[in-house]
């Protein structure tokens, strides 16, 4: 594969790595405006620890959530897959630092380099997906309960952690589809054996001719 194809599939999965680093502990996963006047007009925002507010004057308060066996279950579940996204990333650009072409630490075997940086490639793939479905999950959640006629909650809209989260999960699955296209199998040449030449093959019984064909002619015979 092209070196320049594998650097720009590294920089695609250092750059969602980096990006699912900052979407994780965003408070603005989702937010809400609470109208009033100019003293009680609020902004309430959320991530998957800690609920916000702050008022028209500047003032914020935050608090954590108390329990995690009292949040509901999707939040639970995207704080694994984050976290696992995360872990997923950073061995992914071990694995792709060692495996390109232009990195000297794996050796001058490009087999062997092949193989890791398609592991690399798997890796960011993964991290991709755990990223993409606790963002999506997460947002699913949000709009189901804002267009819920029967939801007495506060209804809340997207904020701007989830598309930090979407961008970083385009970026990683990208950059993981063109490490795993560089993984290659080693291939032996075949030599031709001592025996054998290109389109012939001999036996090993010495070859037999007629003396008579060899000595006359067909026109010898009367």
């Amino acid at each position: 594969m092209d070196p320049i194809v594998e650097v720009v599939a590294v920089l695609l999965g250092f750059i969602g790595w980096v990006m699912v680093g900052v979407a994780l502990p965003n408070r603005y996963w989702r937010t809400s405006t609470v109208d009033g006047n100019v003293i009680t007009t609020s902004t309430i925002y959320e991530n998957l620890w800690m609920s916000c507010a702050t008022d028209s004057t500047g003032v914020h308060n935050c608090r954590e959530f108390p329990s995690l066996l009292n949040l509901s279950g999707y939040i639970q579940a995207s704080r694994a897959l984050m976290i696992t996204s995360i872990v997923l990333g950073t061995f992914g650009l071990l694995a792709a630092l060692i495996g390109v072409q232009c990195s000297k630490a794996g050796g001058e075997d490009y087999v062997l380099k092949g193989k890791i940086a398609g592991t690399a490639g798997v890796l960011f793939l993964l991290q991709g997906v755990c990223t993409m479905v606790a963002v999506s999950w997460y947002a699913f959640n949000i709009t189901q309960d804002f267009f819920d006629p029967f939801y007495h909650g506060t209804r809340y809209e997207i904020g701007e952690g989830l598309y930090i989260g979407w961008c970083s999960a385009v970026l990683a699955i990208a950059g993981g589809a063109c490490l795993t296209c560089s993984c290659k199998t080693g291939t032996k040449e075949k030599y031709p054996l001592p025996y054998q030449s290109r389109g012939t093959a001999y036996s090993g019984a010495a070859p037999t001719r007629s003396v008579a064909n060899s000595t006359y002619g067909r026109n010898a015979y009367v």
